[in-house]
């Protein structure tokens, strides 16, 4: 486990960066208060946070709030002058909740800047929504290749990750690792599983790989993966890449492990398979996973060091990936409200593109790349480290952007 050493409040506040000025938006229905439509001045922003709090994603949505709160708290309520007023709405965990729920923080609410959102098809249902309106969405989870792809709309940026991005950088790995001659790759079967198994294989064949055999499980309905096993088994595979997430992947590590296959065929994944609360709960079975993700509470940087610190003194428990998209988010829209002539869609979008290097985000450094991060993607292997189970950097695998389609 990386040591960490003390870091003051002092020293806290210096590696978040220094709050900008937050512009007035003359536009009418604005929260924000004072005359023009130059940075700097007074008043109030209005941002609504729309994150699951209720349903399986639950506990990603605590995260994000808690991100999200985090750094408001460490930075006086503001983004630079302008004191933040942010409005909770229930994401709940799927579209038919979620697409409400932004709908709701925009016409009811009158909020200036959305932020959130864990599902990938509320993030593509509210994109009409916010072109008529012209407001931003800063996604701070939902990972489908889309929203920043082929359906991409200047109003919709990322502070998180698409699905293709974390899975191909294993892909390209286990290709130059010595498990080219064949991978069987499992995932559920929904639009992200779909998305993760083909942006590896993709990366995974260009690289002079071979998928010896896939499986796609029924999403939310699948207890026992001792079918999926067996397949994996006889299928000749040196390795098995696969994408899981929350209740799903504590039931797939143990069944994997308790099935005897770790010892003989090691057990790789998206990071999601052993993030956040989930890898307690796997316990012992998780030991010796290895994943790929931009994130985890290991990093040894400054801004992480005291990221981790201020995260576990505060709610007492370390950070997961889903605080830090939201942690970034807040800190991007305060970078960009040090040039925006206003805090209409137009103006903050094109604010956010000249950002440059977030330098100072507990995840190391990264840039927008067509709205979404370029951003380093690390191997991850789980380590027991005195008791406690943690994601372990094994090697930062260099930036990577999205995929190309």
């Amino acid at each position: 486990m990386v040591q960490h050493p003390m870091v003051n409040r002092r020293r806290f506040l210096g590696l978040l960066g220094a709050a900008g000025a937050l512009p007035v938006l003359s536009a009418c229905g604005s929260s924000v208060g004072g005359g023009g439509s130059t940075a700097g001045g007074g008043g109030t922003v209005k941002v609504g946070l729309v994150v699951p709090q209720s349903g399986v994603y639950a506990a990603l949505g605590t995260d994000m709030q808690r991100g999200w709160d985090l750094w408001l708290a460490d930075h006086g309520q503001k983004f630079g002058n302008y004191t933040v007023e942010t409005v909770v709405a229930d994401e709940g965990e799927t579209p038919q909740t979620g697409v409400p729920a932004v709908q709701k923080v925009l016409q009811s609410d009158g909020v200036d800047v959305v932020v959130g959102l864990v599902n990938s098809a509320t993030a593509l249902g509210v994109r009409d929504a916010l072109t008529e309106s012209k407001k931003l969405l800063i996604v701070t989870n939902a990972g489908a290749e889309d929203v920043t792809g082929k359906a991409r709309t200047p109003y919709i940026w990322r502070s998180s990750f698409t699905n293709g991005q974390i899975a191909a950088a294993m892909g390209t790995h286990l290709a130059q690792s010595g498990f080219s001659e064949g991978v069987y790759a499992i995932a559920p079967d929904y639009a992200a599983g779909t998305e993760v198994i083909t942006a590896f294989t993709k990366a995974f064949e260009t690289g002079g790989g071979r998928v010896v055999g896939q499986a796609k499980t029924p999403f939310g309905t699948t207890s026992d993966y001792q079918p999926f096993l067996t397949g994996i088994q006889s299928s000749g595979a040196r390795a098995t890449f696969c994408f899981f997430s929350g209740a799903e992947a504590i039931s797939f590590v143990k069944q994997y492990a308790q099935f005897g296959l770790s010892s003989t065929i090691p057990l790789y994944g998206s990071g999601f398979l052993t993030e956040g609360n989930v890898l307690p709960q796997q316990g012992d079975a998780a030991v010796g996973v290895q994943t790929t993700l931009h994130y985890t509470d290991q990093l040894d940087n400054p801004a992480n060091t005291a990221f981790v610190q201020a995260y576990s003194a505060k709610y007492g428990e370390n950070p997961s990936c889903f605080s830090v998209q939201t942690w970034d988010a807040a800190n991007v829209l305060n970078r960009a409200l040090t040039s925006a002539t206003g805090v209409d869609g137009d103006a903050l979008a094109a604010a956010l593109g000249g950002i440059g290097t977030v330098d100072d985000s507990p995840r190391g450094p990264w840039t927008f790349d067509n709205q979404t991060p370029r951003q380093n993607i690390y191997l991850r292997r789980v380590d027991n480290a005195g008791g406690t189970l943690v994601n372990a950097v094994v090697q930062d695998l260099g930036p990577q952007s999205q995929p190309a389609a």
